[in-house]
């Protein structure tokens, strides 16, 4: 069976998740420790969220490239890239997400708190907090007081009403379940997390679509929950 190794407040998880749920792949989930080095040292790479173990004893790390071969990788069930989602279309859903990258990192800090793992564990959360100050130049807390912006810059960058609008009246971004939507349900469904920030109505109905016909929970790893 393959093994998905992921921290818990690692959106990008949720990607490899929807793909298997939906073509009914086994598939085991191991949430690691954010302290837990001797997995990585085990697996004999870097320290990183997510690596999909196959049973062909690979190792993948781009969750992008997976989903791609996603139907190479698991075979059965119905396929969600091959003959579904022409390269062009693929790519340009990879350019918009490269465009926004930096924005949803600077969004999703401030939510690990809100997930097992970050926010059971005292030490892993000062460790999160001092990672993150290295990294934003900001603390989490001043992440936090800036999301109001940082989402109206995602809402621009992706312009979000025109797709949420699209996604209702598609049903999915391509009309059909696809790897896309595997990427725009991972990446966008934890905003709802945040204080004051509101989702499209239509975005919402589409996560609720998503999470339904991928048969898969996407706030599975949420304290609140």
């Amino acid at each position: 069976m393959a093994t998905l190794y992921h921290f818990a407040h690692d959106p990008k998880a949720d990607r490899i998740r929807l793909a298997c749920g939906y073509k009914g792949a086994a598939l085991e989930t191991r949430a690691v420790d954010w302290f837990d080095d001797e997995t990585f040292f085990e697996l004999g790479i870097a320290r990183q969220s997510p690596v999909l173990a196959t049973d062909d004893g690979g190792l993948h790390t781009d969750t992008t490239a997976a989903l791609r071969a996603i139907d190479e990788l698991f075979p059965s069930g119905e396929p969600l890239s091959a003959g579904i989602i022409a390269e062009d279309a693929w790519q340009a859903l990879l350019d918009w997400r490269a465009r926004v990258d930096v924005v949803l990192e600077r969004l999703y800090a401030p939510l690990a708190p809100g997930y097992h793992g970050i926010g059971e564990d005292a030490d892993a959360l000062a460790d999160f907090k001092a990672n993150v100050q290295h990294r934003f130049g900001m603390t989490l807390e001043e992440l936090a007081n800036d999301r109001y912006d940082g989402y109206q810059q995602l809402a621009r960058l992706s312009r979000l009403p025109e797709l949420a609008r699209h996604l209702a009246a598609n049903g999915f971004y391509l009309g059909h379940p696809s790897i896309a939507d595997c990427v725009i349900a991972a990446d966008l469904y934890p905003l709802q997390m945040h204080d004051g920030i509101n989702l499209p109505v239509d975005m919402m109905y589409y996560l609720r679509r998503v999470e339904e016909t991928f048969a898969t929970r996407l706030d599975a790893r949420w304290l609140a929950r």
